[in-house]
């Protein structure tokens, strides 16, 4: 509110299919659509320190092609013995920096799953991008490219970090919870198919841009065409007072702006001429610019105490985009057909 913004990056949309609209929640945390490596980690993180790495959990691979030849059962063991040095190195920094769980973008092999298991180190694998960076950003954590550069400051810190399972098919998913950048949240949204999810998520992303406008600006104007109707009439009496070509164009405008309100109106089954010319002389009579389209059919045409509004902003971008359409198609003063090319 400050700032007169919303930062989005600290809002995460996240689906599963399954229940119903009505069983989305939102959550004080980050919801990630992984389960821990190994069936046998706990299910639940307490005080979480999590180091959060953008390194593989695998031995070094040269860059070049190379060829290695094992021809004895000890240069086999020797070979086992180094990999094996590899990850119990690897699994020993990260416990000396303190941390207590592993997020990690690649993936690793069984053997340090089998470690980090050992080691009592719960562990989250093929963690996207994105979701990395906004884990860093809720937990107060940095994203570590090498483990040598694992030190404690560097760790993210969460109250609780849980797998929970959805439905009969048993779906896991991890819930970060209380962490260090409280303002970090996930819309769940649930869904009887993936179509239905896809719609909620994109109907809150709408909602929210809605809400982050009026934070941006608080202003607003009326709803169902009466703001249109309103502009019509400003504009029609300005007309009046423009000589010249120009007052022409100012009336094509003002007739453009009723467009709106007509289409509302048909689309509300009513006849969209006489509904229009009836709202508009009942602005001009009453003085009274809030009288807009009665689209639900409740004998109430005042937007204002129907309460149907939107913001300002809004309505600016909806007018200057369609009058910078009509712009550039105007200075187009010829179109080539493609007869004319044969």
């Amino acid at each position: 509110l400050e700032r007169k913004d919303v930062n989005f990056d600290l809002i995460k949309m996240e689906g599963k299919v399954g229940g119903t609209l009505e069983d989305t929640v939102l959550i004080n945390g980050i919801v990630l659509d992984k389960d821990f490596s190994h069936p046998q980690m706990p299910k639940e993180v307490k005080d979480a320190k999590m180091c959060i790495l953008t390194c593989p959990f695998e031995p070094p691979k040269p860059k070049t092609k190379h060829k290695l030849d094992i021809n004895s059962a000890e240069a086999y063991r020797k070979l086992y013995e180094a990999e094996q040095q590899y990850f119990t190195d690897m699994v020993q920094k990260v416990k000396d920096s303190g941390a207590n769980m592993v997020i990690c973008q690649w993936g690793f092999d069984d053997e340090a799953n089998h470690l980090l298991l050992q080691n009592k180190l719960p562990a989250v694998r093929w963690v996207g991008g994105v979701e990395i960076e906004l884990i860093a950003i809720a937990t107060g954590g940095r994203i570590v490219p090498r483990f040598e550069e694992l030190t404690p400051e560097k760790l993210g810190k969460a109250g609780i970090v849980r797998e929970v399972s959805f439905g009969t098919t048993r779906d896991r998913m991890l819930i970060i919870e209380e962490c260090h950048n409280s303002r970090a949240v996930t819309c769940f949204v649930r869904g009887g198919n993936k179509m239905i999810v896809e719609e909620g998520k994109r109907s809150l992303h709408d909602a929210m841009c809605v809400t982050r406008n009026l934070i941006r600006d608080n202003r607003i104007v009326y709803g169902g065409g009466s703001a249109e109707i309103a502009c019509s009439i400003a504009v029609s009496d300005y007309a009046d007072e423009v000589g010249g070509i120009e007052q022409y164009a100012l009336r094509a405008f003002a007739d453009a702006l009723d467009d709106v309100p007509m289409a509302l109106a048909e689309n509300s089954g009513m006849q969209p001429i006489s509904q229009l010319s009836t709202i508009k002389s009942r602005q001009l009579k009453e003085n009274n610019p809030y009288l807009g389209i009665d689209a639900m059919a409740a004998q109430q045409a005042d937007m204002k105490d129907c309460l149907v509004f939107e913001t300002l902003i809004g309505k600016q971008q909806q007018f200057q985009l369609a009058t910078q359409l009509v712009k550039m198609v105007l200075k187009i003063d010829d179109v080539i057909s493609p007869a004319g090319y044969s």
